[in-house]
């Protein structure tokens, strides 16, 4: 494998990628575009807190094959308005499932919970949708604390008054049969973050000493009870490639892509967090056989894994709560 140049999702061919970002509200969204005509898409929900729009139609046996489009908002539920937004864009440029009545644009959705950061009560819609997909490019995406990634919270086992910052992260790579393969990921999880090289701790609830803990010895201690009563999370992942996937060998992809987070984030899948996995694959490279899916789907779990240490890392503070580097650095 090489690095390309540009090290996130929009390394791989046709895909593009746009922000709606609203700092003094703390939310926003995010908008991966599939290449004219679509992709071919799946997902998979391993999370116990989900909220998503399309899901069931990119399941395999259904009669729609490929999505025009992924977004990832915060807004809780309430964010599930902005699709509308990417929809109009999409028919705007006819692209859609072709129907009698004229194109109509498949646009999958998955919400996080960022109503506890910043104003409850502004979340993205469709005209925040709209701009995210109008902005959409093919240069390197911007991570940190901006579009989906904004009212971002991890490590809340302690409760939000102990929180960090999450935020977006994104990683890339081409495989040896030349396959793109990218990943970008919106982290706001309930549990710690966690380096995936070395298990190091990278974000955890914060203590009055201005460190940090970890979630299993709040654990250890029985200090969840009551805790965490209320919190809900959710990261959120889209994986893209131009492998020539067909559904069920990307839903193959999506399934195994979760590992990325659970190496990453400590625990993962839990209750509380709606952890869900999309995969688009674009085409146009080269077709896969049961070794190529096992390459996808394993090389999609270490980039997951790399963007949600990126997403936190590169995060900053807002609404009151630092990020991890901040908290680190006493600032």
């Amino acid at each position: 494998m090489s690095e390309p140049p540009n090290h996130t999702i929009t390394a791989v061919p046709g895909i593009t990628v746009g922000h709606f970002t609203d700092r003094v509200a703390c939310t926003g969204c995010t908008v991966v575009l599939a290449p004219p005509g679509g992709a071919v898409a799946a997902c998979h929900v391993a999370g116990g807190a989900p909220g998503t729009r399309e899901t069931d139609a990119l399941q395999p046996g259904n009669l729609v094959e490929r999505a025009h489009a992924v977004l990832l908002t915060g807004g809780s539920a309430f964010g599930l308005d902005a699709a509308a937004g990417v929809m109009r864009w999409l028919e705007e440029r006819g692209e859609g499932f072709p129907t009698t009545a004229g194109p109509v644009p498949i646009v999958a959705a998955a919400v996080l919970f960022d109503l506890a950061v910043g104003r409850a009560d502004v979340r993205p819609g469709a005209a925040q949708g709209y701009a995210a997909a109008r902005l959409a490019d093919a240069g390197p995406v911007a991570e940190g604390s901006v579009g989906a990634g904004t009212g971002a919270t991890v490590a809340k086992a302690g409760g939000m008054a102990r929180a960090l910052k999450g935020g977006v992260g994104s990683a890339a790579t081409r495989l040896v049969d030349g396959a793109h393969v990218g990943v970008l990921v919106a982290v706001n999880a309930f549990g710690d973050v966690v380096d995936p090289a070395d298990g190091m701790l990278i974000a955890g609830p914060r203590t009055d000493d201005g460190g940090m803990t970890c979630t299993s010895d709040l654990i250890a201690r029985g200090e969840l009870s009551g805790q965490i009563r209320g919190l809900t999370n959710t990261t959120l992942v889209v994986v893209a490639t131009d492998a020539l996937l067909d559904r069920p060998q990307a839903l193959r992809v999506a399934h195994m892509a979760h590992a990325g987070i659970a190496r990453a984030l400590r625990p993962s899948h839990s209750p509380g967090d709606g952890d869900t996995v999309f995969v688009l694959a674009s085409g146009g490279g080269p077709a896969v056989d049961a070794a190529g899916v096992i390459a996808a789907g394993s090389v999609a779990a270490d980039l997951t894994a790399a963007a949600i240490d990126r997403g936190v890392r590169l995060a900053h503070g807002l609404g009151g709560l630092p990020s991890a580097a901040e908290w680190r650095s006493g600032r």
